[in-house]
């Protein structure tokens, strides 16, 4: 089974690298070769134990190049990778998408999507700030969105974000909200000089079938509209 796992994370390593999502592909590697290694321990045949080297070799060797075409690129300022996600998809919650990128050296997050008004909007916001508390470095959070039309949604808007504010500061964290109707792009930038696009903003899983149905709670297994996700290095 183990060698059936490593095969199988392996071959998606290579897809991602082919598709240039190279974050991705790294941790897939990384994974995979850890896999192989579990193998080759167990393994007793020496021509099935050269076999398993040569093709860590392989792998490690792409990975180490990989590795090194992407902090070129981060140095040059120039790096840019996509994500895509298909319609259905599951296994790309907040964590998957934002944790790469999230290290100790983060310490505000901008936040610009014009549509966190509506309850379950505000939700996704809730969630990458639950990421963002775990990280536990993050000590501004800068959010920058619309406002509807209707005065009573405008009060229900407020209102859940203010009781945001006042949760974060438990945790040392200083949301900032600014309302703004002249949002186009949407995206989330870190200051350690990542920047992520998202074609739908935070808002790209669908709603679930049920209240108590598996990936109500955990994003990780909530099916997604299609979008795509664009990631930059801008040095500072």
């Amino acid at each position: 089974m183990t060698l059936e796992a490593a095969i199988s994370v392996l071959k998606r390593a290579v897809q991602l690298d082919e598709d240039k999502s190279f974050s991705e592909a790294l941790v897939c590697y990384q994974e995979g070769m850890s896999l192989l290694m579990s193998e080759l321990k167990e393994t007793k045949d020496d021509v099935i134990k050269k076999r398993y080297r040569d093709q860590m070799n392989a792998y490690l060797d792409r990975a180490t190049k990989l590795k090194e075409f992407v902090q070129e690129k981060k140095t040059t300022g120039e790096y840019h990778e996509q994500i895509k996600i298909k319609n259905g998809q599951v296994g790309y919650g907040y964590a998957k998408i934002f944790g790469p990128y999230l290290d100790k050296s983060v310490t505000e997050v901008v936040v610009e999507d014009a549509y966190i008004r509506s309850t379950h909007q505000i939700y996704n916001l809730l969630r990458l700030c639950e990421l963002l508390v775990l990280k536990g470095s993050v000590q501004v959070i800068k959010l920058f969105t619309g406002q509807d039309d209707n005065a009573e949604k405008r009060r229900l808007q407020n209102d859940g974000l203010q009781e945001l504010v006042k949760s974060l500061k438990k945790y040392s964290i200083n949301l900032q909200v600014t309302y703004t109707n002249t949002l186009h792009d949407r995206e989330i930038r870190f200051d350690n000089g990542w920047v992520i696009k998202i074609g739908r903003g935070l808002d790209y899983f669908k709603p679930p079938s049920g209240k108590f149905c598996i990936g109500y709670c955990d994003y990780n297994l909530r099916e997604c509209h299609q979008t795509d996700i664009d990631i930059y290095f801008k040095r500072k």
